[in-house]
């Protein structure tokens, strides 16, 4: 209990800090809006989820709606919807009170991992090795899913890579071409910024979008090695290529690459996109969940776009197939026993049959299923699983993958430079010194 307890204060007090990205079944649904409910009757599990808005809400609703008219249960399953940015937050509060729902959506990587060592996600090895699943999914998202050797979760909703959004009449207008080094996309840039376009819709309120650009930047200068050294303790966060990519998240700053006021902007509520729509900006460095966003917001505007990988450093070796995201994107934990947990999981398979994975790829999905390119017709989702399958390697978001408190350095010293208020080699020093007193703290 005492283990428990401080792992759960620890990442309490990362997320009360300031939210990061995040985020006994069946005879009927609820979506009640309840956003405290965390138990129900004793045959009710309670689902927390982050499908407030659509897609996402309609791929909620049509899985609980196909588990209640097959299963054999007597259990119910209640939805509970809190939106993304404050998810991760209600989550923890709701643990540390010693409470936390039947059934809940994570990212995996290091939080997870903080809610299974607190004793909070119980291990569905057996269950989902006597599934479909293992033949269904893709074994880099049930890679993610575990954890020392067993699985925690259900990857589900989507292949997430970032990637650069683009309009394709703005660049026609201006006569460009779709930047395959690092140059020439600021060559592009600099070109919106003479006509008076922001090249990037970025609203970075919630840090994470930021996070974006320090990634890809730091992946296009040193690969994927650097960050794995500074992580398992062998190299440093003050690597050259962490510095260079704040170096250039200075200059863009300073060139008028984002908008003004970025770090004030709501992703949430859908400036970066406003921005998009209105063709303020050019393009947005997002994850590829955009797809579904904007064909729900305007079908006819998502006629104009376009994506591509963020490309790489001209005349480099390093490998500029590698992408950052996630093969599964959200992945649902379970948080209960016996029979409600069997239910609950029968629930969870529900995303991967096969009319649950039409609709979602109808809805601008990539579900992390074995040939699901082949159910691809749209070009930009075709294009975003081209890259996934392309790429030799996926690093997952960093805000992901780290421990909660070095996730939040992270956050925090990005914002940072987005802002102009700290110099790239502080944000490195400051971002090390908070894997350095985890890795203490671990040893």
């Amino acid at each position: 209990m005492k283990m428990r307890t401080k792992k759960l204060l620890s990442l309490l007090l990362v997320t009360v800090m300031g939210a990061s990205l995040l985020v006994g079944c069946g005879g009927k649904s609820s979506d009640e809006g309840d956003t405290d409910k965390t138990t129900g009757g004793d045959n009710e599990i309670v689902f927390w989820n982050i499908g407030t808005e659509e897609v996402d809400k309609a791929i909620y609703d049509k899985a609980i709606e196909m588990f209640a008219e097959s299963t054999d249960t007597d259990y119910t399953i209640t939805s509970v919807p809190v939106q993304n940015d404050t998810y991760k937050e209600k989550l923890v509060i709701a643990m540390s009170s010693g409470e936390c729902p039947d059934m809940y959506i994570n990212w995996s990587g290091g939080p997870m991992n903080e809610y299974i060592e607190s004793g909070y996600a119980q291990p569905i090895t057996d269950l989902f090795n006597d599934s479909e699943l293992p033949d269904r999914l893709l074994d880099a998202s049930i890679a993610q899913a575990t954890y020392k050797d067993d699985i925690y979760a259900v990857p589900f909703m989507n292949v997430s890579l970032s990637g650069i959004f683009y309009n394709k009449e703005m660049f026609e207008k201006y006569d460009l071409e779709v930047p395959t080094t690092i140059e020439e996309l600021e060559a592009v840039s600099d070109t919106f910024v003479k006509n008076g376009i922001t090249p990037f819709a970025l609203a970075n309120a919630p840090k994470w979008t930021g996070s974006m650009y320090f990634m890809n930047l730091a992946a296009r200068k040193g690969g994927l090695e650097p960050f794995n050294a500074a992580v398992d303790g062998s190299g440093t966060f003050e690597d050259e290529c962490f510095i260079w990519a704040g170096d250039k998240i200075l200059e863009w700053e300073e060139k008028g690459y984002f908008p003004e006021g970025v770090n004030s902007l709501s992703e949430d509520d859908g400036q970066a996109r406003q921005m998009l729509y209105q063709e303020t900006a050019a393009m947005d460095l997002i994850g590829s969940w955009y797809t579904g966003l904007i064909q729900q917001d305007s079908p006819e505007f998502y006629e104009k776009i376009g994506w591509f990988p963020f490309p790489g450093l001209e005349g480099s070796d390093v490998d500029d197939s590698i992408m950052i995201g996630t093969i599964g994107d959200n992945f649902i934990s379970f948080n209960c026993k016996d029979d409600k947990l069997a239910a609950a999981f029968e629930c969870a398979t529900k995303f991967s049959e096969d009319e649950m994975v039409d609709f979602m790829v109808e809805s601008g999905k990539v579900p992390p299923v074995k040939g699901v390119e082949d159910k691809l017709t749209d070009p930009i989702t075709k294009a975003i699983m081209e890259a996934a399958n392309n790429a030799s390697s996926t690093q997952l978001w960093y805000d992901q993958y780290l421990p909660p408190a070095v996730a939040q350095a992270h956050l925090d010293t990005s914002q940072e430079l987005f802002g102009g208020t700290m110099t790239s080699k502080d944000a490195a020093k400051k971002f090390q010194e908070a894997m350095q007193e985890y890795l203490d703290e671990a040893n």
